[in-house]
């Protein structure tokens, strides 16, 4: 049996597109999440079936490398990551899909030091010994798609909009610089019109099926 950790942010989590009215009420995030056979890890387990075992790890507001000043430093994905992958070894394939956090206003960073960001995740996983036998995990970069029409998170997502789209040009160069496999999700899927940051059920089926598919044509 192979084993997959999904690691990733709010929409490996599986929180559902949030409308003004929840955003009013106050947002507990237990209550917009999806359902496991809903979320895309969960689709990717039904999808590549019992030979491989897929061990979710979606955090919401997780960043690449930064730590954030006001939702808390265990919010940055490189300080937890090597407790994960050692928790978790001895994983087969790592996934990794961060970067949209990133682009929050208060980090100011530019689509090329979120790529810079996700680089050092890949260095970490290639050198982390966490898969089989103390070998390197084999790591697949999935690029977020361009956040769409911003609503309710307009300010907190200032002037991301033009950056997401810049994204993928910088992370498919450094996957390459790293050898690391590479999807750019925004092939597949783009968030939904309600938020502009998080997937629709469909989405989320859609996705699962392609990650399964890329894995069984592409990774041994």
């Amino acid at each position: 049996m192979k084993t997959i950790l999904c690691y990733g942010d709010s929409n490996t989590y599986g929180c559902k597109p949030i409308g003004f009215d929840q955003l009013e009420q106050g947002i507990i995030a237990s209550d917009y999440r999806y359902g496991p056979q809903q979320r895309w890890p969960g689709v990717l387990q039904k999808e590549l079936g019992t030979n491989y075992h897929i061990i979710e790890e979606g955090l919401n507001g997780r960043t690449t490398v930064f730590d954030d000043p006001v939702e808390g430093i265990y919010k940055n994905g490189i300080r937890y990551l090597p407790a994960c992958l050692e928790s978790h070894a001895p994983l087969d394939v790592v996934i990794i899909m961060l970067g949209t956090n990133d682009l929050k206003k208060k980090f100011s960073a530019s689509a090329f030091d979120v790529a810079l960001g996700l680089g050092q995740l890949v260095s970490l996983v290639k050198g982390s010994g966490a898969g089989p036998g103390g070998s390197s995990p084999q790591v697949l970069m999935l690029c977020p798609p361009p956040v769409g029409k911003l609503t309710q998170f307009a300010l907190l997502f200032e002037g991301a909009e033009q950056k997401s789209k810049q994204l993928a040009g910088f992370t498919r160069k450094v996957a390459r610089q790293s050898s690391c496999h590479f999807m750019e999700v925004a092939q597949v899927i783009m968030p939904s019109g309600i938020d502009g940051i998080h997937y629709e059920e469909e989405s989320h089926y859609k996705l699962g099926v392609a990650v399964a598919e890329y894995i069984k044509n592409n990774i041994s």
